[in-house]
């Protein structure tokens, strides 16, 4: 439970999204392939897996229909190529650096290789192709540089760009690219995906499958960051309101030190919010106005408050404090 979900470029198999893959195919068998695609969608749905999808088939590699519509034989040379980083005729812009560090966009430089890349003709493949995941880690001048790409498309190139958040991105991006939509599949499936993978039980998949809003990649991301401790922990707190156990929660509050601290202190504070929600939801005709107007600036501050301590570097356990002080305040004007 603890191992983190392979990368996509090592995935082969992707559940719920033949509508996309048939799209896709549709315009490359009749010729015309767009020179951008934005995949868009919540966070991990599988917009990456199917972007190395898309990325095997323009590449050349062998069919597999056992893998899906889309899918690739894994023993092929370009999908060995692809998996080894090593194909000539693909370029991948993400944060994670080959160390497997995460930064905080995706640099100006490396974008602006695109249109060296791309002045090229494809080495052994029909396409050239790169992927951007995601295009929401573009800084400014990142995104400019892709911009400028877009606006002069390469022959025999193919941009895949991976969006969660499709409005933040420039206009002048976005319309120069064909929206190809990728959904979540759906609590069950995502359970299914959990329960196949990891070897839980039906429950505790479904819950994770629930946490993510149906979304497979989601789903075994919150698994191996322990989000069922966390979902329990959350639900401790909230069912004791307006009491507390104080030292349960100093001690909570210590765990918060550090970059692990850093991901359990956000993963905590959206349970909390993610339970007032469901909760606010499910006891709405019990509840008085005042009451649930207290819930949902509660709500709306748990959301907000990981964010800011983030930006101006607030003291983790000073903010938890507040947002339990909040909760108290909440649960006394429900009563």
């Amino acid at each position: 439970m603890s191992d983190a979900p392979p990368h996509p470029r090592d995935v082969f198999s992707l559940d719920g999204q033949e509508k996309a893959e048939l799209s896709f195919l549709d315009a490359l068998g009749r010729g015309r392939l767009h020179h951008a695609w934005l995949l868009t969608g919540p966070e991990g749905v599988g917009k990456a897996t199917l972007a190395y999808r898309m990325a095997r088939r323009l590449l050349g590699a062998r069919e597999d229909k056992s893998f899906g519509v889309l899918g690739s034989a894994p023993s092929d040379f370009v999908s060995r190529q692809v998996a080894a980083r090593s194909h000539p005729d693909l370029m991948v812009l993400e944060r994670a650096t080959d160390d497997g560090k995460a930064r905080k966009s995706i640099p100006v430089d490396e974008a602006r290789l695109l249109p060296g890349f791309f002045a090229n003709s494809p080495a052994t493949s029909p396409y050239r192709v790169a992927i951007i995941d995601a295009a929401d880690d573009l800084n400014v001048n990142a995104a400019n540089a892709v911009l400028k790409t877009l606006e002069e498309p390469p022959p025999r190139g193919v941009i895949l760009l991976i969006s969660h958040s499709p409005g933040k991105l420039l206009p002048t991006i976005r319309s120069r690219c064909r929206r190809l939509a990728v959904p979540a599949p759906g609590v069950e499936r995502a359970a299914d995906m959990v329960e196949h993978r990891l070897g839980l039980d039906r429950r505790q998949a479904e819950r994770l499958g629930r946490m993510a809003h149906g979304a497979p990649g989601k789903a075994l991301q919150l698994a191996a960051a322990k989000a069922l401790e966390a979902d329990d922990t959350a639900g401790e707190i909230l069912r004791k309101l307006p009491e507390i156990d104080e030292a349960a929660l100093l001690a909570l509050a210590d765990t918060f030190k550090g970059a692990e601290g850093q991901a359990r202190f956000e993963l905590l504070f959206e349970r909390l919010a993610d339970q007032i929600h469901a909760m606010a939801v499910g006891m709405a005709g019990e509840r008085t106005p005042s009451g649930l107007d207290r819930w949902a600036a509660a709500w709306e501050r748990l959301v907000r408050w990981p964010i800011e301590a983030e930006a101006v570097n607030l003291d983790r356990a000073d903010v938890f404090w507040t947002a339990i002080a909040d909760l108290r305040a909440a649960a006394k004007a429900s009563i």
